[in-house]
């Protein structure tokens, strides 16, 4: 199967280039946590109203049903980092794409990131999305029937297991989840 043309993960092109942004004028960073599976759609909404964005994308090659398949995803699914005032915050959510904004409390150090972000990806690396989530790591179930459950990831794979103890009995028990739902405590 072809692979489809790269979207537009950037607008403008020159949003980080070192005289485009300060900490200390109007604009500032946010986190738009959208819907499901709907982070190239509110892209190509943001290029149509010209709104500032960045959504990192990565190249991805897999195997099914023994056909080779590929394509860009993104590199942190559910967000977007859109950057401007509040008009620009209140055109993204106009959309109807957007589930969530997330405020961005340090926006040099967010800036700074998504600086090295885009140097690293610009740069043609292979680069692949890592969780910071490793075995025996105390974690919160953000969402799902499971919400506000703490325990343990018990193993990372292509879905987490996430186990409770019950100390007394010196048993536990494990259930799979995905990484998405949980953060780390």
């Amino acid at each position: 199967m072809p692979l489809l043309a790269l979207e537009p993960s950037i607008y403008p092109n020159t949003l980080f280039e070192e005289t485009s942004w300060s900490p200390d004028c109007s604009e500032r960073w946010w986190v738009l946590h959208t819907r499901p599976r709907a982070e190239k759609s509110l892209a190509r909404q943001c290029v149509g109203r010209e709104l500032p964005f960045y959504l990192p994308l990565y190249h991805k090659k897999w195997r099914s049903g023994g056909r080779m398949q590929q394509s860009h995803l993104p590199l942190f699914p559910g967000y977007v980092f859109l950057r401007g005032d509040d008009r620009v915050r209140q055109a993204a959510l106009e959309t109807n794409l957007v589930a969530h904004v997330i405020p961005v409390a340090d926006q040099q150090q967010l800036h700074a990131d998504l600086v090295r972000l885009y140097q690293l990806i610009d740069s043609d690396a292979a680069v692949t999305p890592e969780d910071r989530l490793a075995e025996g790591m105390p974690v919160r179930i953000m969402h799902g029937p499971l919400a506000g459950m703490e325990g343990k990831v018990l193993r990372r794979d292509k879905n987490c297991r996430f186990f409770i103890e019950v100390r007394f009995l010196q048993r536990s028990v494990s259930a799979e989840i995905e990484s998405w739902m949980i953060e780390a405590l």
